[in-house]
């Protein structure tokens, strides 16, 4: 199976940035920040602008966090953008400027989990860590269990059964992004190619008939429209593109609903995503 995968991954992977030769572990980590939720061709153009803006973490670090949320513009969860801009913070204090290439140390870093952790010291480093992500647990799930989907989330399950695939050091960056991409681009959620998948010939739940799951499944996500989530981005969207501080009265034009629209501003304080100012005004931080 993981010799399949890495064959296949050599000429089936896609030709994304972070995958290129003298890519940066700050790239990766932008990336990683950047990937977390927002699909890959919406990522890319934003990536490049990031990256030649603030090239270093001490750059970002040097700038207030309010550009890096403008910065971020569409990607969607801004508060990954403070996250970064608190990661820059504390890599250049605490690691002289370079990111670090261990789990422990990575972990220790603001807005950084168990994936981006590891992600990162396997992808920028070579490091020999499992990496799961969502694409990695279904053809887990399907190839070696036998279960159509992947359920519900559990780190130390989920990495133990990951670690327990890894071949040696030296092929474990390459088996981990190929595994990655195989749930990407072939074994996908609504229409798996088995057609054309590399390791179909041993996959559990093909050759048990495609059974359906049983057992509870991962969470649906809330739709989008008419969310609380759009109330904030409506708000976010204001204050992004005036490059000034914004009236109470002109945000109340953003959004009809009042009572969704003062739980965005709220929840936008709370999280320290924008800041009330002077005369009833907002603000993204400084």
């Amino acid at each position: 199976m993981q010799q399949e995968i890495i064959d296949w991954f050599e000429t089936g992977g896609r030709d994304l940035p972070w995958r290129q030769p003298g890519f940066t572990p700050w790239g990766s980590l932008v990336s990683e920040f950047m990937l977390q939720q927002t699909p890959v061709a919406r990522v890319i153009p934003k990536l490049d602008e990031f990256l030649t803006r603030w090239p270093t973490p001490a750059a970002l670090a040097a700038s207030p966090s309010g550009d890096a949320v403008r910065a971020w513009a569409n990607l969607g969860y801004p508060r990954r953008a403070l996250w970064l801009h608190a990661c820059a913070v504390t890599i250049t204090e605490k690691f002289n400027g370079q990111v670090p290439s261990n789990v422990d140390d990575l972990l220790s870093l603001p807005g950084v989990g168990p994936y981006t952790a590891r992600a990162i010291a396997v992808f920028a480093f070579g490091g020999h860590e499992p990496v799961v992500d969502t694409n990695i647990r279904r053809v887990i799930a399907r190839h070696n269990q036998g279960n159509a989907d992947q359920g519900p989330p559990s780190t130390k399950r989920d990495l133990e059964a990951m670690a327990a695939l890894l071949p040696t050091p030296d092929l474990s960056p390459a088996f981990n992004a190929g595994i990655m991409e195989l749930g990407a681009l072939i074994c996908t959620a609504r229409n798996p190619q088995c057609e054309i998948c590399p390791i179909a010939r041993t996959c559990a739940w093909k050759n048990a008939g495609y059974p359906e799951h049983v057992g509870p499944k991962k969470t649906v996500q809330k739709k989008y429209e008419g969310s609380d989530r759009q109330a904030r981005g409506a708000v976010m969207k204001i204050l992004r593109e005036a490059h000034r501080t914004v009236s109470t009265s002109e945000l109340n034009d953003c959004w009809p609903d009042k009572a969704q629209l003062g739980r965005a501003i709220s929840g936008l304080l709370k999280d320290g995503l924008i800041e009330l100012v002077a005369d009833d005004s907002y603000q993204l931080p400084a």
